[in-house]
């Protein structure tokens, strides 16, 4: 720990030995095609294949891996939109431990069924009228259960910080960083990664336009609550940051760039056909940025985090056809 943040370098490359052999050391993926329409060479770090989808099984594990055998045997509690939700099943059952999730009732179906296939528990609510924190944390004091939330948890921060970790060790130098943000939990572990080896990296959040409230809060200077979003990019759903997130972010985030959900089918369209990649809508969010041409000026060298992959084959068609 350091006396500037919760959360150092160090607690970062700490959650890299402990995930290290369990979860995967995603691909990075280059593409000439990219390069030529961005101006850029550009790192694009694969964490769309990662266990269970998405960059959350690094993070959900970490976390899950430090508590007591006792608290392992009594089981562990989580509210998601379902990828935090898909990676705590699976990191519980990896240690020997138990899940219930709590998850909005209009969750794509491919992560239900997931979460399901994990052998977890849920319990859904209705993300428009309801307050997952507070059925989550109901639930974990009704039953004993440790609760472990997608962003609001040191362990979960660093652990979500090693996917950044591993893209600068091996694209190099990097001038700029683009992540996803929903409640700021992977932009904050992959800012302190960035910033602490490269302390002149320029770091980019990304998130849908009609779900800005990252954005907002960094220009009020304060946490900001919207509306719940209504975007396709359902894993950036957030109506506000997390305050342990947004006290990370404020110090060390540059900048928050916005895409459209038309750009976000655009940014799937181009991850089918020329990188032969699937991704989730929230997920490309970081690739569409770049090919909006959102980020100006054009750093020489980019690396994006494919934040995840979970969205079924109906819904990508669907999406794809819009």
């Amino acid at each position: 720990m350091t006396d500037t943040t919760v959360v150092s370098l160090q607690d970062v490359q700490d959650a890299a030995r402990r995930i290290a052999g369990v979860a995967h050391r995603t691909p990075v993926i280059r593409s000439r095609t990219l390069d030529a329409l961005t101006g850029a060479r550009v790192y694009l770090k694969a964490e769309n294949q990662q266990r269970a989808g998405a960059f959350k099984f690094r993070g959900a594990y970490n976390a899950i891996a430090r508590l007591s055998r006792e608290q392992l045997a009594r089981g562990i509690a989580a509210y998601s939109s379902g990828n935090h939700a898909q990676a705590v099943a699976l990191a519980a059952r990896e240690l020997g431990s138990s899940a219930v999730i709590v998850m909005p009732a209009d969750t794509p179906a491919a992560k239900l069924d997931a979460v399901i296939g994990y052998g977890a528990e849920i319990i859904t609510y209705d993300r428009y009228t309801g307050n997952r924190e507070e059925v989550g944390e109901r639930l974990a004091a009704e039953r004993g259960l440790a609760l472990i939330p997608p962003y609001e948890h040191p362990d979960v921060i660093a652990g979500q910080g090693t996917a950044a970790l591993e893209l600068l060790e091996e694209a190099g130098e990097l001038d700029a960083l683009v992540v996803p943000v929903g409640g700021g939990g992977l932009i904050a572990g992959s800012a302190i990664a960035a910033k602490g080896l490269r302390p002149g990296i320029r770091v980019i959040g990304v998130e849908p336009a009609a779900g800005d409230d990252t954005r907002r809060s960094l220009a009020a200077g304060e946490r900001v609550r919207i509306e719940v979003p209504r975007t396709i990019a359902d894993g950036q759903a957030a109506p506000t940051p997390g305050e342990l997130t947004f006290s990370i972010n404020r110090r060390l985030v540059d900048e928050i760039v916005l895409v459209t959900d038309e750009e976000l089918r655009d940014g799937l369209r181009f991850a089918v056909d020329r990188l032969k990649q699937v991704m989730e809508p929230s997920g490309a969010s970081g690739l569409t940025a770049l090919l909006a041409g959102r980020i100006q000026p054009v750093p020489a060298r980019i690396g994006v985090i494919i934040s995840g992959g979970n969205v079924g084959a109906a819904r990508l068609a669907a999406l794809l056809a819009d």
